[in-house]
């Protein structure tokens, strides 16, 4: 149901019956390694190129999520999903794979939210019993990608962020056991003009305080609603700005947790990550691991997962564009918890 302006409500309160968190080495070294279902100790995953290593990551991914929700890929009615590849291949070849209806997306680091809500919406109107999403990335594609080769060895800049090797992928119902997900805001495009592709955060972080708002305001919310407000990949460069932004709007994040994906799932003493983590992975594995662990546990009630994508090409940052940003955000209750 809409919501205010660019808001749902899942008033069938469909529930996550199933997750898969898939991480490489590097992720595995990190505070959140408990929460992760597999952690591979070969970036390649065995495979003759990285492009195919993050497939397969993904592949295990949503294979996991099915059989945790109890279910068989026959019975999954449709697949969304996306990642950071051009054409988002890993996403289409794994679908490929699952040959399991197959609707991919395109949100940048935003996807494990957007596929999220679209999923939920799908369930929440009787246009599907059961929809798989997922998001996934893995390091040395994404910097071969958009910036330089990792066997190149290149310097980075203290604003620059580590993408994350990982796959996260959740099944939703309309029934079974599990987290519901009872609201989405759909974000906005917000561009401020800055076109360095070593400094994602301060790009993305207007669009996550833009959705922020947003849902706040849709809703008729304050921020203390929460139990926790997390953004996917904003890391300490980002979430500097975001806290500034939430003062000058007068938004009193104060009332609740507020932290970030990406400062979460690395140990900044010990691995050398820059400003922190992201790429699609980072939200998603975190997400689907971390966060849902503590929602399943009665830590957390109530979890608003925003997650902030910068929806440049490798094409237009050379040209000299400037990146254009995004933020989706996905309300997600405890079981046993009171809308």
């Amino acid at each position: 149901m809409l919501t205010g302006h660019q808001s749902w409500t899942f008033e069938n309160r469909p529930v996550i019956i199933g997750t898969a968190a898939v991480v490489g080495p590097f992720e595995g070294q990190g505070p959140l390694a408990e929460d992760f279902d597999v952690i591979h100790g070969d970036l390649r995953l065995g495979q003759d190129s990285w492009e195919q290593a993050e497939r397969v990551l993904l592949e295990e991914a949503a294979q996991l999520a099915i059989t945790h929700g109890g279910l068989t890929k026959e019975q999954i009615h449709f697949y969304i999903g996306g990642d950071l590849m051009n054409q988002i291949t890993s996403t289409s070849f794994a679908a490929r794979t699952l040959a399991i209806p197959y609707i991919g997306v395109f949100g940048a680091c935003s996807t494990s939210m957007e596929s999220l809500a679209l999923a939920a919406n799908l369930v929440n109107t009787n246009s599907a019993r059961y929809v798989l999403a997922s998001a996934c990335s893995h390091n040395s594609t994404v910097e071969k990608q958009f910036r330089y080769p990792t066997e190149y060895g290149s310097q980075k800049p203290p604003t620059a962020q580590f993408t994350v090797t990982g796959a996260g992928a959740s099944v939703v119902a309309q029934k079974g056991s599990g987290p519901r997900v009872t609201k989405a805001t759909m974000g906005r495009v917000i561009d401020m003009g800055i076109t360095d592709p070593f400094n994602m955060g301060a790009a993305m972080a207007p669009a996550a305080v833009d959705t922020i708002q947003a849902h706040l305001r849709d809703f008729h919310l304050e921020p203390g609603h929460y139990d926790l407000i997390v953004t996917g990949d904003l890391s300490k460069v980002g979430y500097e700005i975001a806290c500034d932004l939430f003062k000058k709007h007068n938004i009193p994040m104060q009332q609740t947790e507020f932290k970030d994906c990406g400062m979460m799932i690395y140990n900044y003493d010990k691995q050398n990550v820059q400003a922190g983590a992201s790429g699609c992975g980072c939200s998603a594995v975190v997400t689907y691991g971390h966060l849902l662990n503590r929602v399943r546990s009665g830590e957390l009630k109530r979890i608003l997962v925003v997650a902030t994508g910068a929806l440049l090409s490798p094409i237009s940052y050379q040209q000299g564009e400037s990146i254009p940003c995004i933020a989706h955000a996905v309300a997600i209750e405890g079981e046993e918890s009171d809308t």
